[in-house]
């Protein structure tokens, strides 16, 4: 019997289903924010990609920021060709990703949702991004991650 956590294990299944090969690692319970993960993985801020999810008038987005940026949503909306980006109610999260907020993993989701991912994490060898749980995260590169997701690239930050 796996003493995994369901989200985790949900997360690998797919990871593995899509020809993933990262490594999964439970960060402890402390490291709840970006800089926090970096310092725990010994990579740069910039290398941890949130996953931040975003009501676009009751459709869901997905957006894979680098931990350096904040996202403009005015402008991520135009780019993107939304009206407007609302953050994303707790409910919202779960009933689109199946996931709660801080552990929303790029994949394993009820139905597709679509998915941006930002310009500058190609910037690093190796990107971390959110296993299906708040404390779980998995190596990959941009280029892995934008295979396993189907996401568009874009820039997030104001132009």
């Amino acid at each position: 019997m796996s003493t995994e956590h369901p989200g985790i294990v949900r997360f690998r299944a797919e990871l593995v289903s899509r020809g993933g090969r990262g490594e999964i690692v439970v960060l402890p319970d402390a490291v709840h924010t970006a800089a926090l993960a970096a310092e725990a993985l010994g990579c740069e801020v910039g290398a941890i990609a949130n996953s931040l999810l975003f009501d676009a008038a009751g459709s869901p987005v997905l957006v894979l920021t680098s931990g350096a940026h904040r996202v403009d949503v005015r402008a991520l909306a135009e780019r993107i060709g939304v009206e407007r980006l609302d953050r994303a109610k707790p409910e919202f999260v779960r009933e689109h990703t199946g996931q709660v907020i801080g552990g929303v993993s790029p994949l394993a989701h009820p139905r597709p949702v679509p998915t941006y991912l930002d310009a500058w994490l190609a910037r690093h060898e190796v990107v971390w991004a959110a296993a299906g749980h708040p404390a779980a995260v998995f190596s990959t590169t941009f280029e892995e991650l934008l295979a396993l997701t189907g996401a568009s690239v874009v820039d997030v930050e104001t132009p």
